[in-house]
Order: structure tokens, then sequence, then C-alpha cells
């Protein structure tokens, strides 16, 4: 993937492009018989759109004219068949083919002969439930050719080309450059990500130390994002790296070494934040999981305190019981009122029962006071 040796200077993104010498023909309007994975197809000579063919058969067909153009595909979840006839025109290696049909693949960079395939994971926040939304994103680029096969929503690969149009001397230099502006873009959209993810973060710990209980829920939903998001981005690094190794190979441009190494600033900066973020969100688990047991030992306090003393109004309740029921006890057995009983018929029969319980009560006051049941 040999780019074209030229110097170029990085135009402010308020300049308006050099004129082409004729303007290139509008986007055609497509009907309800298009097929809608292809969002865009376009024929660029010298970093100016010439053609914008309406169909893939098209799009091979003037590629074979345009000898010295190149051609920048974009696709939506492309059918089987739109694939493979893909991999048939531009050589495309079968397992290349296979990863871009069944997506859910990891970040990588493969060498296939002349063709390079990427594959990258774009990220989006979501305000409003407060989410990560995560899309995937295959390149496949060659010496004359760009295509791009996205599943999801993110990125905007629409505003990716829209600036490379803006910078025609940019796009000149290939489909290394196309691939810069896709990784910067990726890349870019992980800021918002970052901010978001901080943000929440923020957010639980105020929740933890306000004793929400819904808190641990939060925690364990962001932190599984957050290991998304790692793996999103930590690949990354190493892909980066690889495309640094090879510049002097390929023949990198020199103003584009540069920009590709700005990304890879980029790339280890959200890395090292995310890796941060997983940190985090482990201490304040730790915290939450901390003063959740405090929490539960003191209300286990509150419950043995309210236990004891439960346990010293039974203890009292019971010994005035006992002392109560000793009297109870004669006289009930005193009130039978049987003619044998010989205490019904003796003088002192009255006082000496009124004695009798006296001193059974004293005796059991004396015995429950020792024993600090009174």
């Amino acid at each position: 993937m040999a780019a074209k040796k030229r110097t170029w200077r990085r135009q402010p993104s308020l300049s308006p492009p050099p004129p082409p010498a004729s303007a290139p023909p509008a986007p055609p309007r497509r009907t309800a018989h298009d097929h809608v994975s292809v969002v865009n197809a376009a024929l660029y000579r010298d970093g100016i759109r010439v053609s914008t063919p309406d169909s893939l058969a098209e799009t091979f067909r003037q590629l074979r004219e345009y000898r010295d153009g190149m051609a920048w595909i974009g696709l939506h979840r492309p059918s089987e068949d739109e694939l493979h006839s893909l991999a048939e025109e531009f050589d495309l290696h079968p397992l290349s083919i296979e990863d871009a049909l069944e997506a859910h693949q990891r970040p990588k960079l493969e060498r296939y002969g002349e063709t390079l395939f990427v594959v990258l994971r774009a990220a989006r926040y979501l305000d409003a439930p407060e989410e990560v939304d995560f899309g995937e994103l295959h390149v496949f680029l060659g010496h004359d050719f760009v295509i791009t096969v996205r599943h999801g929503a993110a990125p905007d690969l629409s505003a990716v080309r829209h600036r490379m149009e803006e910078s025609p001397d940019l796009l000149a230099l290939g489909p290394e450059a196309v691939l810069y502006a896709i990784l910067d873009a990726v890349v870019d959209g992980y800021a918002p990500v970052v901010s978001g993810v901080q943000n929440d973060i923020d957010e639980i710990e105020t929740e933890v130390f306000r004793g929400d209980p819904e808190v641990s829920r939060r925690i364990y939903e962001l932190s599984r994002e957050v290991v998304e998001f790692q793996r999103a981005t930590r690949p990354l690094i190493g892909m980066l790296n690889g495309l640094m190794a090879g510049f002097t190979k390929y023949g990198t441009d020199e103003e584009l070494q540069r920009y590709l190494r700005d990304v890879a600033d980029h790339v280890t900066h959200t890395s090292e934040r995310v890796d941060g973020f997983r940190q985090a969100l482990t201490d304040i688990l730790t915290v939450n999981a901390t003063l959740v047991t405090q929490q539960q030992n003191a209300e286990m306090r509150a419950l043995a305190v309210a236990g004891f003393e439960q346990n010293e109004e039974i203890k009292k309740i019971s010994a005035w019981a006992a002392i109560l029921f000793a009297p109870t006890l004669v006289g009930t057995i005193y009130g039978m009122n049987f003619d044998s009983m010989p205490e019904l018929h003796w003088t002192l029969g009255y006082p000496f029962a009124i004695v009798l319980m006296a001193v059974v009560c004293v005796s059991l006051y004396v015995v429950f006071k020792r024993r600090d049941w009174l």
C-alpha cells in the first residue's frame, strides 16, 4: 500500500478547497431499487472526485478506466453477495471477508498481500440512557481503493469523506490518507465517551457516600462498559505502532507520518484514561462494600442493643410473674374449700397463709434482685 510521495500542508478547516478544473458530478438520487448497503461510492483522481457511480458494478467498470484513480466505497451492513463481488474484483482475502460478514471482531490490523485489512471499534456516548454505544468498522485498503464496511451507527464516515474532499492535497496521498482520516475520526469520537464516563463516575461517588441502595448495580453496569471501551481502545496502540513500523517500507509521506503519530498519542492518552476509569470503579466498589458492611454492622449493633434491652425487660417481667405466682398458688390451694384440710378450721390458718405468701414473695424478690433481674 505504497502512497505517492508528495509534500503537502494541512489546510485550515475554514479555508475553502481550491476549485477543481471541472466540477464533479453531483451524487445521483437513489431510487427504491438501489440497495441501501451502498452508502456512497466515488472515484477520485489527484484528490478530486471525478465520478459518483450508482452501483458497485459501475464503480468497478469506471475504476478500470481511470488507471490512476482511487475508488472509495462505503457500505453499511452489506449482503454476502456484495462482499463476495468486492472480494472477486479487488482480490480480497477470504478470511477478511469472513470477518466483515460476521462482525463482532476485536480491533486488529492484518496484511494480506497488497491489501491492508483494519477492524476498528467506534464508540459514542448516549446522554439519555447514560450508556456507551459501540459500532464496528472494517476497512480494506489497496493501492487504488478503500472499502469501508460499517456495522452500527458510529462513526459518521460522511463527515470523514467531506473533510477529505475539502483537503484534496491530503486525499491525493491515497488510501493511507483515508485510513488516517478514519482513525482520527474514530479516536476523536472517544473524547465525548471519556467525558461521559468521567461524569458517571463522579455521580457514582456521590451516590456511594449518600448511601444509595442502587449504586452497586450502576457500578457494575458502568464497569462492563468500561471493560468494553478498554477492549476497543487498547489494541489500537499496537495497530498504530505496526503502521508506523512500516512507514519506510511502504513509503508513507512524511507529513502523513506526523499525523499518524498524533493519532497514536491520542490513542495512548485515551487508553490510559480508560485504564484509570477501571481502577477507579474497582476502588469505588471496594469503598461501597466497606460502607455497606459498616452500615450492616451498625444495624446489627442496634439490633443487639435492642435485643439486650428486650431481654432485660423480659427478665423483669418473668421475675415479677414468679413473685406473683407464689401467693396465687397458695391462695388457690387454700381456696379449694375441702373439709379434710385442717388449716381451714385452724385459728391461725389465715395468718399462717398470709405470712407464708409474704415469705415466699420476699424470698423470690431477694433472689431475683441479687441476680440483677429486678
